[in-house]
């Protein structure tokens, strides 16, 4: 192989490696092991993960959802008059994005973001609770807003009181 050839593909090959690191630094690694979420005694949603190759330093996220929930008036008896004294709320939900330290490149959480449920200007007449009936959140979505890396999470509800509409399909 004559000389010329040998020094273009150690120069190329040189070129290659000092670009590399570069390359690797580009994509963090990160990904999520696990994330689920399930509903507070609240009606809140709550949110676990477990998430690994992002470091050491802080990363953020942010949590979405479309919400719905089911507000009712409830009598003395424990239940609900066949009035309309109920109102259904529904719409997205977006969290602040909400930092965590990792620990050995990895973030490990315990119902570490909560959001919701949908507020409801619902009144009671006198004599009557004001309850809330049933949540349900879809298309949940934790981004880690860092690393740019998303998981998408099962749907999530609860029936606290059986009335019409509830439990939610």
């Amino acid at each position: 192989m004559p000389r010329l050839v040998k020094t273009l593909l150690l120069l190329a090959a040189a070129a290659v490696l000092a670009l590399m690191p570069q390359a690797a630094m580009a994509t963090s690694g990160a990904h999520f092991f696990s994330a689920t979420g399930s509903v507070a005694n609240s009606g809140a949603l709550q949110v676990s993960w477990d998430e690994a190759g992002v470091g050491q330093q802080q990363v953020n996220y942010t949590l979405t959802t479309d919400a719905f929930a089911l507000y009712a008036c409830i009598n003395g008896g424990g239940n609900h008059p066949k009035a309309a004294n109920k109102q259904s709320v529904n719409g997205p939900l977006t969290s602040p994005n909400t930092g965590f330290q990792p620990e050995n490149g990895r973030v490990k959480v315990t119902n570490g973001i909560s959001l919701g449920p949908l507020p409801s200007t619902l009144v009671c007449p006198s004599g009557q609770t004001f309850v809330l009936a049933c949540v349900k959140y879809t298309n949940i979505v934790l981004t880690d807003t860092t690393n740019n890396v998303s998981a998408s999470i099962a749907d999530a509800s609860r029936t606290f009181v059986n009335i019409t509409g509830c439990p939610i399909p």
